[in-house]
Order: structure tokens, then C-alpha cells, then sequence
């Protein structure tokens, strides 16, 4: 291949991503006249919000070389330990005392809870040694079962108008979930590609045990990285939460899917090593896209998770694709 054309090919893999969601954009304009209206674009913002908060944890976590199937179960018991926590207070029987959080309170346990959740799969996958997809998979498991125990198998409704804000409310004209998942993307923007732990978390990702021989604590990487993304997902959490007005015990359902969709689409390579967040941004909004222009044009439910899945296949090709030209 010619070095114009390897350019060529370097310079639309680099934009791919981009190329994609504007030719989806414009096909949909041309199929519905209500795609291209205010309203319908702050409603796929506000709808990609939470995936995005998701994507981010996902992002790095597969940039270092693992994954993560239980973001969507973390979700849902930190929305729910938040949203219980707002409701009632916690009895503690042997101190004979019960407490009383604070809105900002509950927000900060909920957090707390996903970020321990995020360090105990960290745990597992760095000291264990159990494999990423494995370690995962159980907390999957064992999240779900907590958010049953803790709702006991009903929603927690009725969180009040204070705690509605993060998820309803508008600020400056955009919707605060917007603002929220806008300043996470900037924040791990700056911490992947300026500071030396972004550039550890692509060393990693990239040659692990070359990673090692120069010295990195490897593991402490990982674990900081697994942290980070579940303190991500129980923030994303909490924008659900808010939106419905309701912990929904089944909340987050699927949305892994989702997640590991976007990073995969925005050209975050499963082998590690390489991917950005602004990709993953770019990935959240073509599901987005993808996602509003089917419902638009009255597409079956059930045909939109065949094409959701069409598309995944076509990115995870993409990239295989791709990887093999880089090695010949």
C-alpha cells in the first residue's frame, strides 16, 4: 500500500466515528422532519447522559486491558442505597441509635458504595487473579441480589423536588444531567491524556508485562481504574434515580451493553492500549442517534436491539480489521 493511501486509511479510521453519526444524522433528517427539532436534540442528551457516565469508567477500564459486565447492576444498588437512604434513617439496634442523612449525605454514600463495589472487583482481578470478564460477571450477580435485598423487591418512590433537580432541572438552558455528564468528560479528558496516570492506564493496556518490567505497580493502576469506574457508574446511578423520581430494583438492566457499545463504536480498541474519551463520547451519541431515529420511525423494539447488535459487530469488526492492517 502506497503511503498516501495508508494516510487515507489512518486518516478515516481516526474519524470514523464522527463520519458515521453525521451520515446517520443526515439519513434520519431526510426519514423524519421531527429528528431535526430543539427538542428532540436535548432529549437525546439528556437520554446518552447516564451511558456517558457509564462509558467514561468503561473507557479506561478497557484502555487497560479489562472490562467490566456489572456498571448497570452498581447503577441500581447505588441509586437505591441513595434514594433509601433519603427516605428513612439507618438503625443501628446495638448503639441504640438510628441515622439521618442528608440529602448531600445519602448522594455521597451512594457513591461511596459504587466506588467499594468498584475496588472489591479491582480486588478480585489484581490480587485473586480472576479474570476480568469472570470477577465481573459475579458482582453482576451479587449487586443485583443487594439492590433486591436492600428495595426488598418494590421501588423507592417519592425522593423529593431537591433530589429531582439533578435529573429534571435545567441550568442555563441545558438539562443539569447535560452539565453533569459534560464536566466528567472534560475532567477524564484531561486526566487520561494529561497526567502521568492516563498515560500509565494506556502503558498498561498496551504491554503489561513490559508495564511491569519498567517498574509500574501494574496492579495498583488497575485497581485505582476499577475504583474510578465504579464511583462513575453509582454517579450515573444517581441521575437515573432522579429522573424517574424512583430506585427501580431492576434499574440497569442491559446497560453494560450499552456501555461496552459506545466505547467500542467511539474506536477504544478491545485489546487495549488504545482508545480516547472523546471517541466514546462520539459512541454514546450515535446509540443515541441510532436509538431516537428508530423510535422516530416506528421501528419494532424488538428490530432495534437486532440493528444495536448489527452495529456492535460491525465496530468489534472494524476494529479487528484494523488492528491487522497495523500489524502487517
Amino acid at each position: 500500500m502506497h503511503k498516501s493511501s495508508k494516510d487515507l486509511v489512518k486518516c478515516i479510521s481516526r474519524f470514523q466515528s464522527l463520519l458515521v453519526l453525521v451520515l446517520m444524522v443526515i439519513a434520519i433528517s431526510l426519514l423524519s422532519d421531527r429528528f431535526l427539532t430543539a427538542a428532540n436534540g436535548w432529549n437525546i442528551m439528556r437520554q446518552i447522559s447516564v451511558n456517558v457516565c457509564l462509558s467514561i469508567g468503561m473507557t479506561m477500564i478497557i484502555i487497560a486491558g479489562g472490562i467490566d459486565l456489572s456498571v448497570g447492576s452498581i447503577l441500581a444498588l447505588a441509586g437505591a442505597v441513595t434514594a433509601g437512604l433519603i427516605k428513612s434513617p439507618v438503625p443501628i439496634p446495638w448503639l441504640g441509635i438510628e441515622l439521618d442523612f442528608t440529602l448531600a449525605g445519602a448522594m455521597i454514600a451512594g457513591i461511596a458504595v459504587g466506588m467499594l463495589l468498584g475496588w472489591f472487583n479491582g480486588q478480585m482481578i489484581t490480587r485473586v487473579r480472576i479474570p476480568p470478564f469472570v470477577a465481573t460477571l459475579g458482582m453482576l450477580s451479587i449487586a443485583r441480589g443487594l439492590t433486591m435485598l436492600w428495595t426488598k423487591g418494590f421501588p423507592i418512590t417519592g425522593l423529593g423536588s431537591s433530589f429531582a433537580i439533578i435529573g429534571t432541572a435545567n441550568f442555563l438552558g441545558a438539562p443539569v444531567p447535560v452539565w453533569i455528564s459534560g464536566l466528567l468528560v472534560l475532567l477524564f479528558i484531561v486526566v487520561t491524556k494529561k497526567t502521568r496516570f492516563g498515560r500509565y492506564i494506556y502503558a498498561v493496556g498496551g504491554n503489561e508485562q513490559a508495564s511491569r518490567l519498567s517498574g509500574l505497580d501494574v496492579d495498583r493502576i488497575k485497581l485505582w481504574v476499577y475504583t474510578i469506574a465504579g464511583g462513575l457508574s453509582a454517579v450515573a446511578g444517581l441521575i437515573a434515580t432522579s429522573r424517574l423520581d424512583s430506585a427501580q430494583p431492576n434499574a440497569g438492566i442491559g446497560y453494560e451493553l450499552d456501555s461496552i457499545a459506545a466505547v467500542v463504536i467511539g474506536g477504544t480498541s478491545l485489546s487495549g492500549g488504545q482508545g480516547s474519551i472523546w471517541g466514546t463520547v462520539l459512541g454514546c451519541l450515535i446509540i443515541g442517534v441510532l436509538n431516537s431515529g428508530l423510535v422516530l420511525l416506528d421501528v419494532s423494539p424488538f428490530w432495534q436491539q437486532v440493528v444495536k447488535g448489527i452495529v456492535i459487530l460491525m465496530a468489534v469488526a472494524i476494529d479487528r480489521l484494523r488492528n491487522r492492517g497495523e500489524d502487517q
